[in-house]
């Protein structure tokens, strides 16, 4: 079992390289931590404590990720609409673009990287 603080400090890299892999591929739509939504926060958890869990790969990060979002009544949609509650990611791992599916690579390798150190 992992400490919240644990959790936290590395849901907070993860949120920070993903803010920063969106730039680059032309998505300025992610805030930093301290001014994300809370339940964009609370996703970066979750992800964070599934790889914590076990050696899970880049496919399951991104169907956690997907359920919990169904869960909370998002809908595929072909833009990213908090308030509408729609996503155009809320699809299979195999379906996404390429640069998409990157965004689950990173997350996974910056949460092994901290598990190896622990």
């Amino acid at each position: 079992m992992h400490s919240p603080e644990t959790i936290d400090k590395i849901a907070r890299v993860c949120h920070e390289a993903n803010r920063a892999y969106c730039k680059t591929i032309g998505d300025d739509s992610q805030l930093p931590w301290g001014e994300a939504p809370a339940w964009q926060r609370e996703s970066a958890r979750m992800g964070v404590d599934l790889h914590l869990s076990g050696s899970f790969g880049p496919e399951a990060s991104h169907i956690s990720w997907m359920y919990a979002k169904l869960e909370a009544g998002w809908v595929y949609g072909e833009t990213k609409d908090p308030d509408k509650k729609t996503h155009p990611c809320i699809r299979p791992f195999k379906e996404l673009p390429k640069e998409q599916q990157m965004k689950d690579h990173l997350f996974r390798g910056i949460v092994h990287s901290f598990k190896s150190g622990m």
